[in-house]
This record gives C-alpha cells, structure tokens and sequence, in this order.
C-alpha cells in the first residue's frame, strides 16, 4: 500500500458529507517513514482543532544530543522550533470555515521549557500538535484535507524531524547553550551566590509586549568588584556580575535600568534561546517575585511575623481573607514562598506596599507603634537571611534606610552596574537613623496542611480543567487569577497547573491531612520527575500537546489562590 493510502481513500469517501464523518478518520496510518496517528477529531469546525500525532522509528538523532535530561530537554525543545518553522514555510493561507487549516505545535518563545509536544528517546521520536481539519460550512472539504495530510505534512516532517535534514552545527549550538546556562545554575550555591549575568548580556527587551532582545540596547558589563568566572559545561569560562547571598539592594534614578536587571534576574529561573541575550542571566531556581496584590484571598496563612493584632483580629497566627490589602497579601506571599521551599525573595519598589516595605523614623513618631499593627520588611530582612539562610534582592529608589540591612548595593547607571556597597555604608555611618526595630520577637510561620478534596475540579459530571491565556485558570467551577504570578511565561504552563491540581486530588489523607505544602509538592516534582509531563494528564486527556511545565512555586500560587481550597495547621 502507498504512503497515505488509506488516509486518502476515507477522505475520498467522506468528501461532501457532513462534519461529524471525520470521525473516521480516527486510528493510525503508514506512511513508511512515519506513523500518523489522528488521537481525537473534532466534532465541528469551529471546535479546537483535531490531535494528531507522528511517530519516527528508529529515527537518526545521534544518542549524545538526548543521553541525560538536560540535553534531552534542549534537544526537544529545538525540535518543536524547528516543526513549527516547517510549518511557516509550508503553510500559506488557510481555506474553509472556523478552524479550517489552522496547523501548529505547541513551540516555546524566548525561554527554553521541558514541554510534551516532542518526546525523544532511543527508539521513537514523537511529534504531538493539532489541526484543523478543513470545511466549507459545515461539510467536509475532502480534497484540502488530503492535501494538508498527504502533501503538507509529510514535508514538514521531511524538513523538521530527520536529523540529516537539519544543520547539525545549530542543533548542536542549541543543545550546548542549555547545557551551558544548567552547569552554571548548578554553580551558583557552591559560590555562594543567587544570581549570575554574564558581560555582554542584553537585558533590556524589544517592547513591553515583546520579549525578544532591544536591537541596539546597552550591552551589560560587570564591575569588576563583583566580577566572578564561572565554568561552561563546554569547559570554556564565562565572566559576569556574581550576585551573592544575603541582603542586595538595586539603586539608581528612575529610567536607568533597576527594573529590568530585576526581571531578568526574575527569568534567570529559565533558560533561554541562542540569540536571546540572556542566554547566560542565570539564578537559582527557587527565586520568587514577592509584590502586593491587593484582593487576593488568603487560607490561614501565619502572617504573625509580619502583621500583628490589626483591629478586630487578635490572631493573625492563623489568617484568612477572601480579599487581601496590599500589605498583608505581600506578607502571605512572603510565607508561602518560604512554605514551598524558596531561599531568594525578590522585590521591586514600583509593586511593594510602601507601609510594608519601611516605616521612617518620622512616622514612627508619629504614629505609636501601639497603633501599627504592621512590622516593615526592613525589620525582618537581615533576620531572613542570618537565621533562615533566606536571601533577598530589592529594587530601590526611594529609602536609604535598606542601606544599614544591605550586604551589597548595585547601581545601575545608564543601564550598566556599578558596586556602590561601599559608599552606601559610609553614607549610613555618616547619616545614622534613629527609627526603631519593630519586630516582636522572632521571624517564624506555622506549617499548612493542604485538603486536596477541596481542591473540586468537577462542575457537575464534566471535569473542568482550562487555562484562558496565561493568566486565567478554571478549575470546576472556580476562576484563579494569576496576573500577578509574574514568573509565569507560558499558558501552556498555566494549563499544566490545572491538571497538576487535579493530581493534587489524589494525595487525598482523610479529614486530618497528614502532608504539608512542602511534602505535596516534593511529591508531584518526584512524580513528574519520575513519568514525565504525562503523568499530569487527567482520565480521557492521553498523550497531552500543548503542557509546558511549571515551577512549584507557580503550582503553588495558584492553590492559594483557588477560592475553594482548605488548610489545616
């Protein structure tokens, strides 16, 4: 039989008929170098396209490219690119009603993310992504359907998914570049340090809508007071700015570039593409972007550290609130990224409550600390780091008061950095405050025990798991808004989370929960770990294509903030 036979003879049958005879077309066909299988097909134009998938045997990758996970990840990912580009190319127009002809994969921007649309290994190479399968109305156009099955498809594969058709040097410049940003992030707490940007990065981006690198932008360089050399895993070494533990503020006037040095140390949790300019703006994994988010709701959260006997609440030990202020939103935030394991807070200024950040000595005295129910960060910042091992980077443009808590200072002028610990201190010495510590006590928060049967993620009969963009998931009958999530990057992550939820429903421990948030966690990484993204797939939803995955602190964002979740202490 021809490559595609079959396939073409159901499409000569069904050709004129109403939609729903696509269905036919549900199974798996030869076409000699790959195998075709059409999972799920649409029941209407205007539903989300049909998924199909390829599978190469024995396919011509050479094994160094994908021999551990890293490299595999990379590899993948380069792979995804490359499909979607054949898509481009091949792809000119699209005819019919609804979604007819929309052909894609679920490729990565500028960060580079273990994703399950490309699964490698020794044996099968497998292409996930979805199509539209083409109509005129509601009646099947047969003859385009063959066309994009038979003719497009098959060059697409052809151009992307065969190692010999490909340019070697840049796979291989793909793979290396990941490797290299991975070696160095596994660095960064031997030296001591939270973050890495290499000399000549290029931090600022295109627009505030484009994440690609600013042509012409301000190439980063080093002082040399803060400039380390850190190991490539091609052996070569690299020079930057080593940011180290402990408290570093980030100063300098306005339109400088504080804030961009802070979100690319934000993104530094990932890596990026060859040709991003923060291919090496490496950080450790377990940072978080701490703000204020004022509405939010709150599950018994021990903010006690932090807000203390408000009017009309003598315990904040075991806080709730289905719409949070700016300030006690920002303290909840601070104590679940600390609940889920983070060692490195990160915070800009501009999306800081101002009464959480600091209290000066003039409204110290003017306002008793009686009648401030709130401690400032300031009061806990040096604390988190010599007893918690918690380091902290600030954004800074408005109190010189962080100065007497600061390890490092940076300035950034004209978008390059200049250390100015130094001259920060001897300004402190010079200008001494006399505003008062006004934390009682100790820095401490009680551990949370997780109901995952609250988690309901049915809305009736019909499990209810869907992402709208980056920033909106419906679980059940619940909505999660995750805008100020800001280190989520992707809605295929956003859809991950969904069903990483759902999974959460099966550590179900009875009436008493005997898992902490920590303990969930570590144990859906080690599942994912162990199965791959697949394994977060709920009943009816195999082999999954568009899931790229999520950190546990972005899981555990959006758990907080599901309206209908339960705690226990």
């Amino acid at each position: 039989m021809k490559p595609g036979e079959k396939l073409i003879s159901i499409l000569n049958r069904i050709d004129g008929r109403g939609y729903k005879a696509y269905l036919d077309l549900k199974g798996s066909y030869d076409f000699n170098s790959f195998t075709l299988f059409i999972d799920h097909v649409q029941r209407d134009p205007f539903a989300s396209p049909s998924l199909l998938r390829i599978e190469i045997p024995d396919h011509s990758f050479p094994p160094d490219l994908y021999q551990n996970k890293t490299r595999k990840i990379a590899l993948e990912d380069y792979i995804s690119r490359s499909f979607a580009e054949g898509i481009k190319r091949k792809v000119k127009g699209r005819k019919g009603s609804g979604k007819s002809g929309i052909l894609r994969i679920d490729q990565g921007g500028q960060e580079v993310i273990e994703r399950s649309c490309v699964n490698i290994n020794p044996h099968i190479l497998e292409i996930r992504f979805e199509l539209g399968l083409p109509a005129r109305g509601r009646r099947i156009m047969g003859k385009e359907a063959q066309r994009l099955l038979t003719q497009v498809l098959p060059d697409i594969v052809s151009s992307s998914c065969f190692y010999e058709n490909l340019h070697a040097e840049e796979i291989a410049r793909h793979v290396q570049c990941y490797e290299n940003a991975e070696h160095i992030r596994d660095q960064l707490i031997r030296e001591e340090l939270v973050a890495f940007i290499a000399t000549g990065s290029i931090l600022p981006r295109e627009s505030g809508i484009s994440p690609k690198p600013l042509p012409r932008a301000v190439a980063f360089k080093s002082p040399d007071t803060l400039t380390v050399s850190l190991e490539t895993a091609d052996g070569n070494l690299v020079q930057g700015m080593g940011i180290p533990e402990g408290v570093t503020l980030i100063v300098g006037g306005g339109y400088h570039g504080k804030s961009t040095l802070l979100q690319a140390i934000e993104l530094g949790v990932y890596n990026h593409i060859p040709g991003d300019g923060r291919e090496l703006v490496i950080t450790r994994e377990d940072a978080v972007k701490i703000r204020a988010e004022d509405g939010r709701r709150i599950e018994k959260v021990d903010v006690s550290s932090f807000i203390h006997q408000p009017p009309g609440i003598k315990d904040t030990s075991n806080f709730s609130t289905e719409n949070a202020s700016g300030s006690t939103s920002q303290a909840a935030n601070i104590i679940e990224a600390l609940e889920a394991g983070s060692k490195l807070l990160l915070f800009d200024e501009d999306t800081s409550a101002t009464n959480f950040m600091i209290r000066d000595e003039r409204m110290q005295r003017l306002v008793n600390k009686e009648k401030e129910p709130i401690t400032p960060f300031i009061d806990r910042v040096g604390e988190l780091y010599h007893e918690h091992g918690v380091s902290t980077v600030l954004v800074m443009g408005g109190s010189g008061d962080y100065f007497q808590e600061a390890n490092t200072v940076i300035m950034m002028d004209n978008y390059q950095p200049r250390d100015v610990t130094l001259a920060s201190r001897k300004i402190a010495q010079e200008m001494p405050i006399n505003r008062k510590a006004e934390a009682p006590g100790k820095f401490h928060y009680q551990k949370r025990y997780p109901h995952p049967e609250s988690i309901q993620p049915y809305k009736g009969r019909k499990l209810k798991l869907d992402s709208r963009g980056i920033s909106t998931l419906m679980i059940g009958t619940s909505m999660i808004d995750l805008s100020w999530v800001e280190q989520l990057v992707e809605s295929s992550q956003t859809r991950a989370i969904g069903y990483a939820l759902y999974q959460l429903t099966r550590y179900n421990t009875g009436p008493q929960p005997s898992l902490t948030v920590k303990n969930v966690l570590d144990k859906l990484d080690e599942e994912i770990n162990r199965k791959g993204l697949d394994f977060l797939a709920p009943p009816g939803r195999k082999h999954p294509h568009n899931l790229a995955r999520p950190r546990r602190y972005e899981i555990v964002a959006a758990l907080n903030r599901l309206r209908s979740c339960k705690m226990n202490m």
